[in-house]
């Protein structure tokens, strides 16, 4: 009974296979078509590298060489002009020394101030030891006291000047001839732009700029900060390759 049972036993049928063949003959289609994707979208080198040239000879391109050298001649010139910007502070350096030995010599540092900044030097002026109080008329203590800044210029005659008025936040009274600060400010650097042109220097060197009040050297909250605040500069400068 047993061996019947053991020969009745039927033995499991493999799977169908045919499906691989059609996955077979997918992936090589597949495969076929992006070698050929590849291969259209293979660069020939030869091919752009003539394109390249005809049409840089067509907008008169120079050759590799000329571009480099061009490159290189901008990078010398970038470096000269650093080179001559950092000589040129040096320069104005050893001029703000003499400024400041001719001031203390003249006695006249405590009344005129001097700063430097990057190759500026700045003569600064309070507005009461030029003029006298919401006027734009220099005085004669005034006159005094450029006539010192004055000896300094013609000493530096490769310097420009550039005259600076500046004021106070408060604007001139109902009763005043001038209509805000921005006219007293200009006028003042105007007037003493002329006085240092009557009084010698060339006027190719000589600019005059009214600022109202919008560079105070402190808050204009006390009648101190406004009093250093109504000022005039001399501004003291030396142009690159100049």
């Amino acid at each position: 009974m047993a061996n019947d049972e053991i020969q009745d036993v039927e033995e499991p049928e493999a799977p169908p296979s045919e499906w691989m063949n059609t996955f077979a003959d997918m992936s090589c289609l597949l495969m076929t078509f992006f070698v050929l994707l590849y291969s259209m979208s293979t660069l020939d080198t030869t091919k752009f590298t003539d394109s390249f040239t005809a049409v840089k000879r067509t907008f008169g391109g120079k050759d590799q060489e000329l571009s480099t050298a061009r490159v290189k001649q901008q990078e010398a010139a970038i470096l000269d002009t650093v080179r001559m910007q950092k000589q040129l502070i040096e320069s104005q350096r050893k001029v703000f020394s003499d400024v400041k030995t001719f001031l203390n010599r003249k006695g006249v540092e405590g009344v005129i101030g001097a700063v430097f900044d990057e190759g500026v030097i700045t003569l600064r002026v309070p507005g009461n030891a030029l003029f006298a109080s919401g006027e734009v008329d220099i005085t004669p203590e005034g006159k005094k006291a450029l006539l010192s800044i004055r000896e300094l210029l013609i000493k530096s005659p490769d310097q420009t000047v550039n005259i600076v008025g500046h004021s106070d936040d408060i604007p001139p009274g109902p009763g005043s001839r001038f209509k805000d600060n921005w006219e007293i400010s200009a006028l003042r650097a105007v007037n003493v732009l002329r006085f240092f042109l009557q009084s010698g220097i060339d006027q190719k060197r000589l600019t005059a700029t009214g600022l109202a009040d919008l560079q105070p050297l402190f808050p204009n909250n006390s009648e101190e900060n406004r009093a250093q605040n109504r000022r005039v500069e001399i501004v003291l400068e030396k142009k690159v390759g100049k």
